[in-house]
């Protein structure tokens, strides 16, 4: 009796897993056994850097927010323990955009601000 492999079914499962690995080179780019390591592989490293992907954001953000912030003689966790307290709900993300995009709102934002600074 014939061994039976799967039929379509079964080949259209290793050939989208082939696809996924294709840009792989060497071995699991083209043998399915070890494209299977591969792709899992990758895939692990996609959920564990999507994670990090948030962080490394946010540190830019602070990075580009104290830099504006020390150009006008105040550390960033002072400007932002004013911000807090004038009431100004601006994320670190928009703050940061306004720095570089447009400093003339930014500074808007830091004068209203600079009562509350200690």
């Amino acid at each position: 009796m014939p061994r039976i492999t799967g039929g379509a079914k079964q080949a259209q499962k290793r050939k989208k897993l082939l696809k996924r690995a294709c840009g792989t080179v060497g071995q699991p780019g083209h043998n399915y056994r070890s494209a299977i390591t591969a792709v899992k592989r990758a895939d692990k490293f996609a959920w564990i850097h999507r994670r990090q992907k948030k962080r490394n954001f946010r540190q830019l953000w602070v990075i580009r927010l104290n830099a504006a912030c020390r150009e006008r003689g105040v550390r960033y966790s002072q400007f932002i323990h004013a911000l807090t307290k004038s009431g100004i709900e601006l994320n670190r993300k928009m703050l940061s955009e306004l720095a570089i995009e447009d400093p003339k709102a930014f500074d808007a934002v830091f004068d209203q601000v600079k009562s509350h600074i200690a």
